[in-house]
């Protein structure tokens, strides 16, 4: 019978923090606060530490299978356990994309034979696998994937068509990737006949456009108002696109959400200058004027969840010119921390960045008993030291790919513990890979 007694925490959940202990037993939460007259397999002294819910990260990319020179579900499940993220679900533009139900299942088999965090998979969508598409399993898959701009692994859905009959038939969750594909290619156009192969980096934002997402955007908010469809539009990176959301609404009955990435946060494009092909990602990290948009409409909840988009390309791989070196930024490990630096800019409060990252992502997918410290839920748990500072660097970078975009920069934070499904994974900077993570499922 596996048990862990967690004593003497500051526990952050449910928009309060409260003294207490915890005690887990067979992957479950059995008692929350309180002093606890408890004997378990593992006690752990937390010396008043801040105990989270575990975080849930709704957009990664794992690159399993096909890209796995760039990273394996393996490895950036465990870098997400260092990082606090207890969950993840994975994108379907993989080789080959998941668009069939035998390509999704393979996934899922994969991942229970070697992810240390719980996992979910979405569906792909393409211009030809509708069909395919409608007979995913609401209560077993996260959600569908529709690309309405072409990013890595190219699946573009820009048959009108297709659009249509996928938000007017499909009864679960769309999940949607907003770029204008026709802005794009025009402005890629205008921009090689002014530079030819030598775009500078710093082009990117308007290569990528506030335009085109903004379009992209307004489309998938119009179709889903028409058809009545559950939209969550992922990684909104502009001011201008703030205005499709609503924020009168409890998140639960909301049929259109939104979320915003860590790196819209924390970059902007001045940083182009220092980073170069690091933080070239799409869409584009933009001015600073949107970066500076975006933090309200988190805390005001027209924007509703965070995550990642971790994407991981090798080293060599973003050496190239702006149009060899691939878009995307590995940060799945270090979600939590760029949100704790704002904490201690006086930007958002604990309390929030839980309500952000572990309860809105549960309220979001409709996940079943996770992303709460609650009595009876799996025990999803994180422990962090506010206090203690580190620096990131090659010495304790996770990813396969061996690289941060945060390489160099000093936190002020870190995960001491994480807990999944019951399962003491992360502890003091040793994994314990005896037990891998869970399945997710949801309440549709």
């Amino acid at each position: 019978m596996s048990t862990i007694l967690l004593r003497n925490g500051r526990i952050v959940n449910r928009g309060q923090i409260r003294e207490g202990d915890l005690f887990i037993r067979n992957g479950r939460l059995e008692q929350v606060g309180g002093q606890l007259d408890r004997r378990a397999a593992i006690e752990l002294d937390l010396a008043g530490k801040h105990v989270l819910p575990g975080i849930i990260d709704d957009q990664v990319h794992f690159r399993e299978p096909g890209l796995t020179h760039k990273a394996e579900i393996y490895t950036e499940a465990r870098a997400a356990v260092a990082g606090g993220v207890t969950s993840f679900m994975e994108m379907p533009n993989t080789r080959p994309p998941a668009l069939t139900q035998e390509l999704l299942a393979d996934k899922y088999a994969r991942a229970a034979a070697c992810s240390l965090a719980n996992y979910s998979f979405y569906m792909g969508v393409s211009n030809d696998n509708l069909e395919e598409v409608l007979k995913t399993d609401p209560q077993s898959v996260c959600g569908i994937k529709v690309f309405m701009g072409s990013s890595t692994g190219n699946m573009l859905v820009d048959d009108a068509r297709v659009l249509e009959a996928l938000f007017s038939r499909c009864p679960m969750l769309i999940a949607t990737h907003c770029e204008d594909e026709a802005t794009i290619k025009a402005n890629e156009a205008r921009y090689r006949e002014r530079y030819g192969e030598a775009v500078p980096i710093e082009c990117h934002p308007e290569i990528r456009s506030v335009e085109g997402c903004l379009k992209s955007s307004s489309l998938a908010v119009k179709l889903a108002r028409e058809y009545g469809t559950r939209l969550h539009i992922l990684h909104i990176s502009t001011k201008d696109e703030l205005g499709l959301f609503q924020n009168d609404l409890p998140l639960a009955e909301k049929r259109i959400t939104a979320e915003v990435c860590v790196h819209h946060l924390f970059f902007q494009s001045g940083d182009y200058a220092e980073k170069g092909a690091q933080i070239k990602c799409n869409p584009a990290i933009k001015g600073p004027a949107h970066q500076a948009a975006l933090f309200p409409a988190l805390l005001d909840d027209r924007l509703d969840v965070i995550a990642t988009d971790h994407a991981p390309h090798t080293w060599e791989e973003k050496q190239g010119t702006y149009f060899q070196a691939p878009s995307g930024l590995p940060l799945v490990q270090h979600s939590l921390n760029v949100m704790l630096d704002f904490y201690h800019q006086g930007r958002i409060g604990l309390e929030r960045i839980v309500e952000k990252m572990c309860h809105a992502p549960a309220v979001c997918f409709q996940l079943d008993e996770r992303g709460y410290l609650d009595e009876g839920y799996w025990a999803d748990v994180v422990v962090v030291d506010l206090e203690r500072e580190w620096t990131v660097g090659p010495e304790n970078i996770l990813y396969k790919c061996g690289w941060s975009p945060l390489s160099g920069h000093r936190f002020r934070g870190k995960v001491e513990h994480t807990i999944v499904s019951g399962h003491l994974a992360w502890s003091k900077g040793k994994f314990d890979e005896r037990k891998w993570g869970e399945r997710l499922t949801f309440r549709r």
